[in-house]
């Protein structure tokens, strides 16, 4: 086994001082009292709330050199993007409102207030990653673009305890040494003349040495599992980051995971475990050279397996994907990146309705991307996989995914309203033929995004899904538990002006890891929850097999809605590496 795969993140060294505002710092947006209904107006730093940093070693000629560009970067701010209205999708006001507006961190808080009974074969660390900017934008911010924070709970014995902090990704380390944003944000300023210009700005800061691009510009807010003895951070925009689970609770960065070396590229903030093998799969994707997707896995203790190319004719959104018993199922959608579209004025995340969806068919351990065979999905674009699994009564290989309309409905402003449609989908390897229909009847059907299968049935043909109600829409209202064979639903609601995020399924087997065992659906889905009137948090344990609200239990501060967790059990945290 690897013994040090994760490298800390260490971009300058110097004597640690306390940040103060200047004229070319920006606040942190958390000490913003304003961030529950966002103003993007500079406000002095709350002192007391910021980090002791480092400032950056830069000599005099960089100090000179950061002051001219930070001039620039004002100067394209006031000419390109100033005068004009942000789209829904790229408007502060709209992306980092209400309880999607960022928190400071909250170090462990213990014995925390529990209406009801915590289940007592629960007995780890729930944790839920998400977007949390530490910065107020200075241009387009998307809900995506945001540092990322892990919000923990522990629970142990029937008590229960909660912490959340931030990533320690380099960007954001270098970001606070530096006092400002300067790393681009992928989704909410990438777009059109001043896209190109704010990467023009930020190459030319890397060349001279004022930001250090070496270590990656990732946020790791989306994704988190636990794999090898170790929790980690993920998006697709870099290597995943380690996060070390404390004894009392807290959460500490460890660094940038590359695997010992063996990992050299991004990966997808959703790879898949096998709950048989113990082995992990994922894919890794680039918008700008080929190869454009790769895919790869590593053994149970670590060890990569070589890349596999998977042949694209474009740079393509792949999200997410899913395994069977023997294959690979990768998504190749409608969704492209055209990096050219920015010289035209628009955004390099376009819908192209000229390509065919596809799916690939990919066997596990395949030696070439030539083994692969595709299968055309007409009009498809799942931005998630729930499940899939190898049907040997047809010889079909079964999808169940969300199919979303429009397919960039999230990046791009759209005047269609959004669905997402529970689907079954049949691809059909030896005829190249598929097939797609609703899970759910015309009358029960509601957008259901964001959600999990119990993992332990992962790749292996599963009755039942639980899956967040994603209405009114970007917001979730409950969750619903989805009987995949017949489309009834239970559903389980929040309440009048409460809302929540992801619903994670703990089985009782969680141990068990290939224990194939009678009732599937026999345990618990955790959510985090948050009453916008009372402006409280709280945790529910919901029992999965009858639906019914085991606890409750009070949260310290404000959870903002977020993405997607995992539950790490007390005896992999005691094997941490």
């Amino acid at each position: 086994m690897a013994t040090r795969a994760c490298k800390p993140v260490t971009i300058h060294k110097a004597r640690f001082i306390r940040v103060k505002c200047a004229a070319t710092t920006s606040p942190p947006i958390m000490n913003n009292p304003n961030t529950a209904s966002f103003k993007p107006k500079t406000k002095p730093i709350a002192i007391s709330d910021v980090k002791l940093v480092s400032p950056p070693k830069w000599n005099p000629l960089q100090h000179v050199a950061a002051s001219v560009l930070n001039t620039v970067e004002e100067a394209v701010s006031n000419l390109l993007e100033k005068p004009y209205p942000l789209p829904k999708t790229a408007d502060p006001s709209v992306q980092i409102s209400g309880n999607y507006a960022p928190v400071k961190e909250t170090p462990p808080h213990h014995d925390l207030p529990v209406a009801g009974r915590i289940p007592p074969f629960i007995d780890g660390v729930y944790v839920r990653n998400g977007a949390n900017p530490y910065f107020n934008p200075v241009a387009g911010h998307h809900l995506f673009d945001g540092d990322g924070m892990i919000h923990a709970i522990t629970l142990k014995n029937g008590r229960a305890s909660y912490a959340c902090r931030f990533t320690e990704t380099s960007r954001l380390v270098q970001e606070r040494s530096i006092g400002r944003p300067v790393f681009p944000k992928a989704i909410g300023e990438l777009h059109g003349h001043s896209g190109i210009a704010r990467l023009m700005l930020y190459f030319a800061r890397g060349a001279l040495g004022i930001l250090d691009s070496a270590h990656g510009s990732g946020v790791a807010n989306a994704g988190l599992i636990y794999f090898n003895g170790r929790l980690l951070a993920m998006s697709e925009d870099d290597l995943p980051y380690q996060v070390r689970i404390t004894s009392e609770g807290d959460l500490q960065t460890v660094g940038r995971c590359d695997f010992s070396g063996q990992l050299r590229s991004a990966m997808i903030a959703h790879p898949k475990q096998d709950a048989f093998t113990n082995e992990l799969f994922a894919l890794s994707y680039d918008v700008i050279q080929k190869p454009y997707l790769k895919y790869f896995y590593f053994s149970p203790d670590g060890r990569k397996s070589p890349d596999i190319e998977i042949p694209l004719n474009d740079p393509t959104m792949v999200h997410d994907f899913a395994i069977t018993e023997n294959y690979a199922i990768i998504p190749d959608q409608q969704v492209v990146f055209k990096m050219q579209e920015m010289l035209r004025g628009g955004s390099p995340v376009v819908y192209d309705k000229t390509k065919t969806a596809r799916f690939g068919i990919l066997p596990k351990y395949a030696k070439s991307g030539s083994e692969i065979k595709w299968v055309e999905v007409p009009d498809c674009f799942c931005f998630h996989l729930w499940n899939s699994w190898e049907d040997s009564s047809t010889s079909e290989i079964v999808v169940i995914a969300s199919c979303m309309t429009p397919p960039d409905s999230i990046f791009n402003e759209s005047d269609e309203c959004l669905n997402s449609v529970l689907s079954e989908i049949r691809l059909n390897p030896q005829t190249g033929k598929s097939t797609r229909k609703p899970i759910l009847g015309p009358s029960d059907q509601v957008n259901l995004e964001a959600g999990m299968v119990n993992k332990n049935f992962l790749g292996r043909e599963t009755r039942f899904a639980y899956l967040a109600i994603a209405e009114p829409w970007p917001k979730v209202s409950g969750f619903a538990k989805v009987d995949l064979s017949t489309g009834k639903t239970k559903k389980f609601l929040y309440g009048n002006g409460r809302y929540g995020g992801e619903p994670y399924f703990v089985s009782k087997q969680q141990c068990n890891w290939g224990s194939l065992v009678k009732g599937e659906d026999e345990g618990y889905v955790l959510c985090f929850v948050h009453d916008e009137v009372a402006n409280e948090s709280e945790l529910l344990i919901v029992n999965a097999a009858d639906m019914r609200l085991e606890a409750s239990i009070k949260l310290p501060s404000r959870v903002p809605y977020g993405f997607h967790g995992t539950f790490v059990e007390s005896e992999e945290l005691e094997e941490q590496s």
